[in-house]
C-alpha cells in the first residue's frame, strides 16, 4: 500500500504491553481520542505483551517488582497463580476500562519516511501515515542465542528462556544452565529436584546483591543503563548493573551447591560441553539464559541506529527522528520505568504536534 492509501492519524503506539499500554493511557488521558487520534497495534493475538508467554511456574508470588499500570491498581491477585494469567487477565482490563481499541494481531513490516513530515508505518492491517510515533515493542521476540564452537553437533536439546516449558520437563535429565540473571537462577533453582545433573555457567562471576534496593540505588542502576543509550550504545538490562538479589532462596542455592557457578566453557560437543583444560560436563539439555535485545527491526529504513550499535535516545526521544520514540527500551525497560516513559513520551508527542500546528 503506498502513502497515498494510507490512513492519517497523529500517533501509531506499536505494542500493548506494559510501555504501550502506558503511552496508550496518558494519549487518551490527555485528550487523543482511540481510532480518531492515535491507534495501538499489536502483534500478539491477545492482551498481555511478554507476559502471556511467562512459564507456568513463574506464579505471580515469584514476579520481581511489577508495578501497575497508571489509572488502575493490580490487588488482589492470587500469588499461586502464574503470573501469565494474572497480568494477561489484568491487562485486558485495563484496555476495555479505558478503551484503548487495540488493534490485534497485527505485525509491524515496517515504518518509514513519508511525505509531508509524516512516518509511514506499513502493517499486515495497511498502511497509517502518522506525526508520531510510541514503539514498545519490547525484547520478547528477540532471545538472544550466543555462538559457540560445536553448538550445532550437540544431539541434545538446547532452548531458550522465551521457550522454558517448565521443570518437570527435565526430569532425569542432565542440563546445563547458560547466563548470569535472574531467570538463569530460577531456572536452576527450579530445575535442580527434578534433573539428575544441573551445571551452571557464565561468562562473568555473578554479583550477589546484600540488602534492599531502594529508591535511590534504583536511580543510580537507571541511571548507568541511561548513560549507555545515551551514548548511543547498545543498552544493558537493568539488573545488570545491580546484581542478582541475596534473597532466602538463592541462599539455599548457594549453600547445597546448586548455584555454584562454572566459567563459561570454550566448545560444545555432540555429548555436552568441554573447556580448554579438557573438563568435560556431559549434557541432554542446554538452556540459554542469555536474555533478549531489542525488538526494533521494523524501524531500520530510519537508519536510528549509532556506530555504537544502539539508537542514541534524549530521554525516550530518538535523537536522530524526534518524531520517533522508544518506550521500554534501555533505562526504561522496566514495569515502572515503562511507566514513566509512556508519560514523558507523550509529553513530548503532544509538543512536537503542537510545534507543528505552529508552524503550518
Amino acid at each position: 500500500m503506498s502513502g497515498a492509501e494510507a490512513a492519517e492519524i497523529q500517533a501509531v503506539v506499536i505494542g500493548a504491553g506494559q510501555a504501550g499500554l502506558s503511552g496508550a493511557y496518558h494519549l487518551r488521558r490527555t485528550g487523543f481520542e482511540p481510532e480518531r487520534d492515535f491507534v495501538v497495534l499489536d502483534h500478539n493475538p491477545g492482551p498481555g505483551g511478554a507476559w502471556r508467554y511467562r512459564w507456568p511456574s513463574l506464579t505471580y508470588d515469584r514476579v520481581h517488582g511489577m508495578h501497575s499500570l497508571p489509572g488502575m491498581e493490580l490487588t488482589d491477585a492470587d500469588p499461586a497463580r502464574p503470573s501469565s494469567e494474572v497480568i494477561t487477565e489484568y491487562f485486558d482490563r485495563y484496555e476495555r476500562t479505558f478503551d484503548l481499541r487495540v488493534r490485534r494481531p497485527v505485525k509491524v513490516r515496517s515504518v518509514r519516511e513519508g511525505t509531508g513530515g509524516r512516518l509511514l508505518v506499513e502493517t499486515s492491517a495497511g498502511t497509517w501515515s502518522t506525526r508520531a510515533l510510541i514503539n514498545a515493542t519490547g525484547t520478547w521476540d528477540r532471545p538472544f542465542w550466543p555462538r559457540y564452537e560445536g553448538q550445532e553437533t550437540f544431539l541434545g536439546r538446547q532452548l531458550h528462556t522465551a521457550h522454558y516449558p517448565g521443570p518437570e520437563a527435565f526430569a532425569g535429565q542432565r542440563v546445563v544452565v547458560v547466563g548470569g540473571g535472574a531467570s538463569a537462577t530460577q531456572h536452576l533453582l527450579e530445575i535442580a529436584p527434578y534433573a539428575a545433573d544441573t551445571t551452571w555457567v557464565t561468562r562473568r562471576p555473578p554479583v550477589f546483591r546484600e540488602g534492599p534496593f531502594d529508591e535511590e540505588a534504583g536511580r543510580a542502576a537507571v541511571a548507568l543503563v541511561e548513560e549507555r543509550v545515551r551514548r548511543g550504545l547498545p543498552p544493558r538490562s537493568v539488573v545488570s548493573v545491580t546484581g542478582l538479589p541475596l534473597n532466602d532462596a538463592i541462599r539455599r542455592g548457594l549453600a547445597d551447591g546448586v548455584l555454584d557457578r562454572q566459567p563459561m566453557f570454550d566448545r560444545i560437543t555432540p555429548e555436552g560441553v568441554e573447556w580448554k583444560d579438557g573438563r568435560r560436563v556431559t549434557a541432554d539439555v542446554i538452556l540459554w539464559a542469555t536474555g533478549f535485545r531489542p525488538a526494533v527491526d521494523h524501524l531500520t529504513p530510519l537508519r536510528l541506529r549509532e556506530p555504537g550499535g544502539g539508537i542514541r535516545l534524549e530521554g525516550t526521544r530518538a535523537v536522530a527522528d524526534p518524531r520517533v520514540h522508544l518506550v521500554g527500551y534501555g533505562p526504561s525497560a522496566s514495569t515502572v520505568g515503562a511507566n514513566r516513559a509512556g508519560r514523558a513520551a507523550v509529553r513530548d508527542v503532544r509538543r512536537l504536534l503542537a510545534e507543528e500546528r505552529v508552524t503550518v
